[in-house]
């Protein structure tokens, strides 16, 4: 213990400083990514179902007749029979929607859903628009790269996707 009554404690300070920066950086992070932030999915219902099988899409990357549409559909979901019992549905499917990017999701949609008309229900976020154009100088061959595979595969290119990041790695 310092017993001179002049001496500041210092490591507490720093401890401050250190709290601030880390709050600042994962802050600016989230801001910086603007529309390249989406909040992941948070219901574990949904992370055990949907990433299950693939990575549990954040919610705001489609609008919610998308995920109805979807939900309502899962004995064909791509392709796989994805069926769920009907109260499980149900919770996915209100989930999805209350947070889909046309509701509660919105301040993270902004730009995506631009070009889309409101009676589009796109089943994939590889056919937003948005998704388009920003995907759109990638050649077949990453695409069909071993790591990658699908188009669907976010984290292949976005390491953070997971966590709602996408930006460019």
């Amino acid at each position: 213990m310092n017993s001179n009554p002049n001496t500041f404690p210092l490591r507490p300070l720093l401890v401050g400083i250190a709290a601030i920066a880390l709050t600042t950086l994962v802050f600016d992070r989230a801001r910086a990514g603007g529309g390249n932030f989406y909040p992941p999915v948070s219901d574990p219902v949904v992370v055990e179902e949907c990433g299950g099988c693939h990575m549990a899409f954040p919610a705001a990357l489609l609008p919610a007749r998308s995920w109805q549409a979807m939900m309502a559909d899962l004995g064909n979901h791509f392709g796989e029979d994805a069926s769920l019992d009907a109260d499980t549905n149900a919770r996915i499917t209100r989930y999805l929607t209350d947070n889909a990017g046309d509701r509660g999701g919105q301040r993270y949609a902004g730009k995506l859903f631009r070009g889309l008309s409101a009676s589009q229900a796109p089943l994939r976020i590889t056919e937003l628009p948005k998704w388009v154009k920003e995907h759109r100088e990638l050649t077949p061959r990453e695409w069909a790269a071993p790591e990658v595979k699908t188009k669907a595969n976010c984290v292949a290119c976005h390491r953070d996707a997971e966590r709602g990041f996408f930006e460019d790695d």
